[in-house]
C-alpha cells in the first residue's frame, strides 16, 4: 500500500503538470487574483477536497442513482460560464464574493480576506478538474463503483489530491504575483475582463469537445515527459502489480473455484451453470446505438430476460470474427428472451469516435444494442481484461457463464439455451447455422503494435517517440520480427509515415491484418514481389491498399499457413497501429 500511496502523490503531481489541467488553469488563475493573500490556498484546498470526494464518493453514488456520464462535464462547463460572467459583470462578482465570504463565520477569524470564499470557488473548480484521471485514479473510480468505497481507496484518493495540490498552488501564487504587477501598472480591470473572456471561451470549447481533441493533439505531439510525466512510473512492474491487486482479477471467470450452484436445479437435460455473482450495472457509458432514441439501457429493466454482454472493439480481428455468431444468436433467440448488449471499449484513441463505431455497427449489420464504454467504466466494473469477452446473465440478474476470446461457439449457445429454458422458455431443437471465420494456425506471429508503448520484436531496437529516420532496409529479420525504414513519426499508439517510409515484417501465419488510419496508399509486397491477386485479401487491389478510414484492413490471405516476409510502403500521412494474424 505504501508504494501505491507514493505513486498516488506522484501521479497527482504529474496530472497537475499535464495537458489535462489546461481547462481549469484560466479559472484558477483568475480566482487567485482577487481577495486576500490566503485566497489561493483556500482555492487549492477546496479544489482538492471536491476532487477527492468526487472521484471516490460519486463513483459509488452514480452506481445507485444513475447520474448521466456527462454530469460532471456539464457541471464544469456551467461553473466556467458562471465565474466568467462574474468577472465580466463586477456587480455579479461582488454578490458571489459576499455570499461565499459568509462561510468565514464557521472558520478562524484570522485566515485573511477571501480564504473561505476561495474554498468555495475551489470546491466548484474541483468539478472541472475531476475528469482528469490516470491509471491510479481509474482504479480508484472503478473499484469504488463496483465494490464500494474502502479506507484504502480513500487514502489513495487523498494521496492523489495532495500530489495535485503542490503544482496547482504554485500556479495560483505565480498567477497572483503576475496579476499584482499588472494591477500596479493600472491594468487590473483589463486583466479581469481578459480572464472572464478566457473562461467563457474555455467553456465553449468544452461544450464542443474541442478541449479533448486539443489534449489528444498535445499528448500525441509533445514528448512523454510533458504529455504524461508519470508514464515511466506507471509502467513499472511494482505499480502494475499493486494496481492489479487493487482492481482484482476478472470477477466472473467460469473456472472460478468459489462459484456457487444455482438455488434451483435446472430443467431435465439442461447442464448446470454456476452462479458467478451479481451482474454489475452499465457504468459511465457514452452514446448508445440501436436503442429507442439512443436511450441508455439498464440491467434492471432487462430483468426477466437472459442477457449476453459482449466486450469488443471494432478494429480487433478476434472480435470481428465472433460477430457472425452474435448476429445469429440475436436472430434466433431474441424473440425467445435473449438480449445481446455489445459494450464497445476502445483500444486506440480513434475508436472513441462515435461515428467510427456507428460505421462499424452498420457495416457488420449489428441489430442489437451497443454502448460506448470510452472511459472503461463498464469494463472496470466487470473486472474485464480481454477482447472479446462474453458474459451470460440469467433472468434474475446473476452472471452464470463467461468466455474470453474466440471459439467455443457451440458451448456458448448451449449455455444461452440452458438459461432460456431455466427461465421457462420453450425452445425448438434448431441451432444457429453461422460459420464464423476460424484461423487454421495455432502458433501464428503474435499481435504486433507499431506504437512505442507496446512495440516488441523490432530491430535494431524498438521505435521511440518523435520524428526520426530509421535504417532497417538491410536487416535480416528472424520470424515474428519487424523493422522500420525511412522517416516515421512515432507516438505511444501508432507510427505515421513521413518520407520514404516502409515497414518489413517476418510473419508466420495464413492471414495478415493491419489497423490503419489517415488517407493515402500502402503498397504491399510479399517475399520481395508485389502481392499477387491470389494471395491478396479483400482490401488489396493490384497490390495496393487505399486507406480512407480508421479501421482494420485485410491485407494477406494465403492458401495455407506459412512463413513469409511482408513489406509495406506507405504514402506520407498514413498511420499504422497494430498487426494481427490468423
Amino acid at each position: 500500500m505504501v508504494v501505491l500511496l507514493i505513486f498516488g502523490v506522484l501521479a497527482g503531481a504529474g496530472t497537475a503538470l499535464s495537458p489535462c489541467v489546461l481547462p481549469v488553469l484560466p479559472a484558477l488563475l483568475s480566482a487567485a487574483n482577487t481577495g486576500g493573500r490566503r485566497r489561493p490556498l483556500g482555492i487549492v484546498l477546496g479544489l482538492v477536497i471536491t476532487h477527492t470526494v468526487v472521484i471516490v464518493g460519486l463513483a459509488t453514488l452514480t452506481r445507485g442513482v444513475g447520474l448521466a456520464d456527462g454530469f460532471l462535464r456539464t457541471f464544469a462547463i456551467l461553473v466556467l460560464l458562471f465565474f466568467g460572467l462574474s468577472l465580466l459583470v463586477p456587480r455579479m462578482g461582488d454578490a458571489i464574493e459576499a455570499r461565499l465570504s459568509g462561510l468565514a463565520r464557521f472558520g478562524p477569524k484570522d485566515s485573511g480576506e477571501g480564504f473561505w470564499s476561495g474554498v468555495g470557488v475551489g470546491g466548484a473548480l474541483g468539478f472541472v478538474y475531476a475528469p482528469c484521471a490516470g491509471p491510479i485514479l481509474a482504479a480508484v473510480i472503478s473499484v469504488s463503483a463496483s465494490q464500494g468505497t474502502s479506507f484504502e481507496l480513500v487514502l489513495l484518493a487523498i494521496a492523489y489530491g495532495v500530489g495535485s495540490a503542490g503544482p496547482l498552488l504554485v500556479f495560483a501564487l505565480g498567477g497572483r504575483r503576475a496579476g499584482e504587477s499588472l494591477r500596479k501598472a493600472g491594468r487590473g480591470p483589463t486583466l479581469q475582463r481578459a480572464m472572464g473572456v478566457t473562461m467563457l471561451v474555455v467553456a465553449a470549447l468544452m461544450f464542443a469537445d474541442l478541449d479533448i481533441r486539443f489534449q489528444e493533439v498535445l499528448a500525441k505531439n509533445l514528448p512523454d515527459a510533458v504529455a504524461n510525466p508519470t508514464a515511466p512510473l506507471e509502467k513499472t512492474d511494482a505499480v502494475q502489480r499493486r494496481l492489479t491487486d487493487l482492481r482484482g482479477e476478472s470477477k466472473f471467470d467460469s473456472d472460478r473455484a468459489d462459484a456457487k450452484q444455482p438455488a434451483q436445479p435446472p430443467p431435465p437435460g439442461v447442464p448446470p451453470l454456476d452462479v458467478l455473482g451479481v451482474a454489475p450495472e452499465f457504468t459511465d457509458t457514452q452514446k448508445w446505438f440501436n436503442t429507442a432514441n439512443g436511450r441508455k439501457l439498464t440491467l434492471e429493466e432487462l430483468r426477466g430476460r437472459v442477457v449476453l454482454i459482449d466486450f469488443w472493439t471494432y478494429t480487433c480481428i478476434n472480435c470481428i470474427r465472433t460477430l457472425p455468431e452474435l448476429r445469429e444468436w440475436d436472430r434466433r433467440y431474441k424473440d425467445s428472451g435473449l438480449t445481446i448488449v455489445g459494450v464497445h471499449t476502445p483500444e486506440f484513441a480513434f475508436e472513441r469516435e462515435a461515428g467510427n463505431v456507428a460505421d462499424s455497427i452498420r457495416e457488420n449489420d449489428l441489430r442489437y444494442p451497443v454502448a460506448q464504454d470510452n472511459e472503461y467504466g463498464t469494463w472496470n466494473a466487470w473486472g474485464n481484461n480481454a477482447w472479446p469477452a462474453k458474459y451470460l446473465i440469467d433472468a434474475e440478474g446473476r452472471v452464470r457463464y463467461s468466455h474470453f476470446g474466440e471459439g467455443e461457439y457451440d458451448e456458448t449457445e448451449e449455455a444461452i439455451r440452458a438459461l432460456l429454458e431455466e427461465s421457462g422458455r420453450d425452445l425448438s431443437e434448431e441451432r444457429t447455422q453461422a460459420k464464423p471465420e476460424v484461423p487454421r494456425i495455432t502458433e501464428a506471429t503474435p499481435e504486433t503494435y507499431l506504437g512505442s508503448a507496446r512495440a516488441e520484436g523490432f530491430l535494431p531496437e524498438p521505435p521511440k517517440n518523435g520524428t526520426r529516420r530509421y535504417d532497417g532496409d538491410d536487416i535480416t529479420l528472424p520470424t515474428s520480427h519487424a523493422a522500420f525504414d525511412g522517416v516515421w513519426k512515432v507516438d505511444e499508439e501508432s507510427a505515421e509515415a513521413v518520407k520514404g517510409a516502409s515497414l518489413r515484417q517476418r510473419f508466420q501465419s495464413e492471414k495478415v491484418f493491419l489497423v490503419l488510419s489517415g488517407r493515402g496508399k500502402v503498397r504491399v509486397l510479399l517475399d520481395g514481389k508485389p502481392l499477387k491477386a491470389a494471395d491478396a485479401d479483400e482490401d488489396v487491389r493490384s497490390g495496393v491498399v487505399r486507406v480512407n478510414r480508421q479501421r482494420l484492413y485485410r491485407l494477406v490471405d494465403l492458401p495455407e499457413p506459412g512463413e513469409h516476409e511482408l513489406e509495406l510502403r506507405f504514402d506520407p500521412g498514413v498511420e499504422g497501429f497494430a498487426f494481427t494474424y490468423g
